[in-house]
């Protein structure tokens, strides 16, 4: 049976990396804990659909405020274990950050989605989702 649960343990941590890899490969596994913990500090939070013992879809949030947006829930890393994708574990994360942030009290959910992810694009368009803005960034 699948069910999203919040992976709060170190443990619990770790069984989501091989599902985080997908999307940050440059993460060791040991590295991916350490910056997992400190992030934590300033709010990020990791839930993952399990179905059974197998973690099939993995998300890093956390509910921020900007002056631009109010309060919403931002999506740092949403991701689907490749062997799992088009078998709704996508959709029920998606589904759950929604109600997540409605129970925090959130105006939104926002995410951002590198320009070649032509797949979650399609994905997130189907889920209601819409393009609102670019983001820019520059290397220091």
């Amino acid at each position: 049976m699948r069910e999203v649960r919040e992976m709060t343990s170190d443990a619990e941590v770790a069984a989501t990396y091989g599902v985080m890899h997908g999307l940050r490969p440059h993460l060791d596994e040991g590295e991916y804990l350490l910056r997992v913990r400190r992030m934590r500090e300033d709010g990020y939070r990791l839930a993952a659909v399990v179905d059974g013992d197998a973690v099939v879809c993995v998300a890093g949030f956390r509910i921020v405020e900007f002056l631009a947006h109010g309060r919403f829930l931002y999506v740092d890393d949403l991701v689907t274990d490749e062997g799992a994708r088009s078998t709704g574990g996508g959709k029920t994360m998606l589904d759950w950050l929604a109600a997540e942030a409605r129970r925090a009290g959130c105006e939104k959910l926002q995410l951002d989605s590198g320009v070649q992810r032509f797949a979650a694009h399609k994905f997130y368009f189907r889920e209601g989702m819409h393009i609102t803005s670019y983001h820019f960034s520059k290397g220091l």
